[in-house]
């Protein structure tokens, strides 16, 4: 019988749990009563705009929309995410075939591989990265090859150099800009070089552009891949209302680009779910027709958020890479610490917690990721707490001498 109650292979395929000893001490320390400073979760606590949840309590006076939403999406919303779309990018979709609606871009990223990928197929990821990139391909069958993201290739994805027995098999390139967690901006030159790549090696493109609009320099919007031409025949991109307008709880996100592998991707979601709840797909349409003011004001309040934090950090003597987008900061972790240890280092002695880089991935080690997603209050208070840093760490480094 135990083997009965085993888990799938696909499942087995999956690595330890990264955050397990951080989760313990993060229990530890609540239960003892500290103040905890969460700076580790991306998950904005901004309120959605009050239109927004306005139009929320319409649709759900509606008895019509309390039933299965079904199909693709409201072809109302895909209408106004291809004006969005035009407007921001200036690139033209058709809303019928070039626009799926999932259950936040995570929905999407998340089933992409088991809608295309088959055993021995390969799946290039990024590394550091999100982790549903290499998780899902791996239950899906495929195997997995990492593209490092290092200060050396500005923590741009490169597979311009991989063998050709890798490329053979390769199918699918995930690729995340502005980037989680280093928060990385690609400018249109490398998503031109990293079409005309893939065109030349039949390998589809699948861009999480899930921060696109968390950026801090008007005159430097992050493009879409979709602007390049060609990009249409090998790629599609994910977008995120979580992000974008403080709606991660909601679940609406929205996939764009080559109608053959959207098509795919609708037949498995089919299998697996039943739509978007209609209200908050009337509520994204309400969202994506919010004057701009409206988000020059978030983008103001985490470019604060940034400055305050990133000027802190460095007066403590760390090295923070610079954020032109997300609100993420990638920081180096000091004396050559492992991430893990910096971050238990800082949960232990002053209740601050963020993410250890080496559980996003191998190159990931020796960075730790902050979020920005506390007030610049909080932000200020645990910078307080960390003023004796430098000592505290010469402290902590010798207790820890064999």
């Amino acid at each position: 019988m135990k083997e009965k109650l085993q888990p799938s292979r696909r499942l087995a395929k999956l690595p330890p749990y990264a955050f397990a000893e951080i989760e313990r001490t993060k229990a530890r320390v609540l239960e003892e009563g500290v103040d905890l400073i969460n700076l580790s979760i991306g998950d904005p606590d901004l309120s959605p705009p009050n239109e927004v949840i306005e139009s929320l309590k319409e649709a759900l006076k509606v008895k019509e929309n309390h039933r299965y939403p079904m199909g693709a999406g409201l072809p109302a919303l895909k209408e106004e995410i291809a004006r969005w779309f035009d407007k921001r990018f200036g690139v033209k979709l058709d809303p019928s075939r070039e626009i799926l609606i999932v259950w936040g871009s995570k929905d999407g990223l998340s089933h992409l591989p088991f809608s295309l990928l088959d055993e021995g197929d390969i799946s290039l990821v990024p590394n550091p990265s999100y982790v549903v990139y290499p998780n899902c391909s791996l239950m899906a069958g495929a195997t997995t090859v990492e593209l490092p993201l290092t200060e050396e290739n500005n923590f741009l994805a490169a597979p311009f150099d991989l063998d050709s027995t890798i490329l053979n098999k390769a199918r699918l390139l995930f690729i995340n800009y502005p980037n989680n967690p280093t928060s990385a901006v690609a400018t249109k030159e490398y998503y031109q070089k990293l079409v005309s790549f893939c065109q030349k090696n039949d390998i589809l493109i699948c861009s999480d552009n899930a921060y696109s609009e968390l950026y801090f320099d008007k005159n430097n919007k992050p493009p879409s891949i979709l602007e390049v031409e060609g990009a249409k025949e090998i790629g599609i991109e994910f977008h995120s209302f979580s992000k974008t307008f403080n709606m991660t709880g909601w679940r609406l996100g929205f996939a764009v680009g080559n109608e053959e592998v959207l098509q795919h991707l609708a037949t498995f979601k089919e299998n697996i779910d039943s739509g978007v709840f209609l209200p908050v797909q009337y509520a994204g349409i309400q969202a994506l027709r919010l004057p701009d003011e409206k988000q020059d004001q978030n983008r103001a309040i985490f470019q604060k958020r940034r400055d305050v934090l990133a000027e802190g950090l460095r007066q403590l003597g760390l090295e923070v890479k610079p954020c032109e987008a997300t609100f993420y900061l990638w920081v180096k972790t000091p004396r050559q610490m492992k991430s893990v240890d910096f971050v238990s280092f800082l949960l232990e002695k002053y209740g601050v917690l963020g993410i250890p880089g080496g559980s996003l991935g191998k190159h990931g080690e020796g960075y730790i990721r902050f979020a920005l997603t506390v007030d610049v209050e909080r932000i200020e208070e645990a910078l307080n707490r960390m003023e004796d840093l430098p000592g505290e760490l010469d402290n902590y480094l010798k207790e820890k001498e064999p």
